[in-house]
């Protein structure tokens, strides 16, 4: 992004996050899931929404395809999280790529899904503002695909991919652009476990704003997937952090796959390496046998207030899991303490 003008989303967001720790919003599923819709809620029929782009393929779980056929439901979720304390909300299009839409056959609804999905949670935000005056930021959400870059898929050849980084780079690049088209003020890659997909996409991302000719504030989450404190393909958070500082991210942070205690020693690991603001959005404890999340917002947020207590974070939120409630239960929590004192680069 050397050499491009920077987009003055940058003065507004680091003036917010001088003045306090600022709050993302939570989990996108969880609430959709509560919407118990059915496969011709997905398609849009009876909606007064139904789809341009045809699929053979069944569309009920296909949350994305809701930016197109049920806006006013995806809306009315970005507008309660809002509402709730978020400064920062996501949009609706973490599997918004012609990768993870195959899986659906709507390949050729990804430009859509991104541009709409930025002017989705922009309606939302500016009925937000207009009722109390807090301006808030659009963050275009790229997810990981369902793709792995660095491993195999087959155990007897562990020389094979079933993507290719180009084939990323190609996606991504269309996703972000969608996301700016739209009006996205912020490119978040989040659920990170494969840091050459992130590669991908960080690329993908400053080729965009190229195309647009302006820098946005970009932002990165790994994931630790388990115990071992390492991210899918074999990274600790320090070796994450310096695989993907070159992009100079606006933040750098950890999401999902813990809850917030299990996350905290990890997130301890990155805020001491990491020449950026930290974001942390955990999710609402561990799943249990029937993959729902039993953590409370009164469970969560005091074990989130603890990562702002330690000077730990600039930046929190939820993930699986979590709710309006949560979001709201963890901004009063953190509200007392001060942002993390973030170092310069060197």
């Amino acid at each position: 992004m050397t050499g491009l003008a920077k987009s003055p989303v940058f003065e507004a967001l680091n003036r917010a996050a001088s003045e306090r720790i600022l709050i993302l919003d939570g989990a996108m599923g969880t609430q959709i899931q509560q919407l118990n819709l059915g496969e011709d809620d997905y398609t849009g029929h009876g909606s007064g929404h139904a789809c341009r782009h045809h699929s053979d393929h069944p569309q009920q779980g296909n949350n994305d395809l809701l930016i197109l056929t049920q806006p006013e439901a995806v809306e009315e979720i970005h507008y309660r999280y809002a509402k709730a304390g978020a400064d920062i909300v996501e949009t609706n299009t973490f599997s918004a790529t012609t990768i993870a839409q195959a899986d659906y056959g709507m390949q050729e609804a990804v430009h859509d899904l991104n541009v709409q999905g930025a002017r989705v949670v922009r309606r939302a935000l500016d009925r937000a503002t207009a009722e109390d005056g807090k301006p808030r930021f659009v963050a275009g959400a790229i997810g990981p695909t369902n793709r792995t870059a660095s491993i195999s898929p087959d155990v007897n050849n562990p020389g094979y991919r079933a993507v290719s980084f180009d084939d990323l780079r190609i996606a991504y690049f269309q996703q972000a652009k969608g996301l700016i088209a739209g009006g996205a003020d912020i490119l978040l890659i989040e659920t990170i476990f494969d840091t050459l997909n992130a590669k991908a996409a960080i690329f993908a991302c400053i080729q965009a704003m190229e195309a647009h000719g302006r820098a946005l504030p970009l932002m990165i989450s790994g994931t630790i997937t388990d115990a071992s404190g390492r991210t899918l393909s074999g990274q600790t958070p320090t070796a994450f952090w310096y695989s993907v500082r070159h992009a100079q991210p606006w933040s750098v942070g950890l999401n999902c796959a813990l809850g917030a205690s299990a996350m905290r020693p990890h997130l301890a690991e990155l805020s001491g390496v990491a020449e950026t603001n930290i974001c942390a959005y955990p999710n609402a404890g561990l799943p249990n046998a029937f993959g729902q999340y039993d953590e409370g917002p009164m469970d969560t947020a005091p074990q989130v207030a603890e990562f702002a207590r330690e000077g730990l974070v600039n930046v929190v939120g939820g993930c699986c899991g979590t709710t309006p409630d949560h979001i709201r239960a963890i901004a009063d929590a953190v509200a007392a303490y001060v942002p993390r004192k973030v170092p310069e680069y060197a």
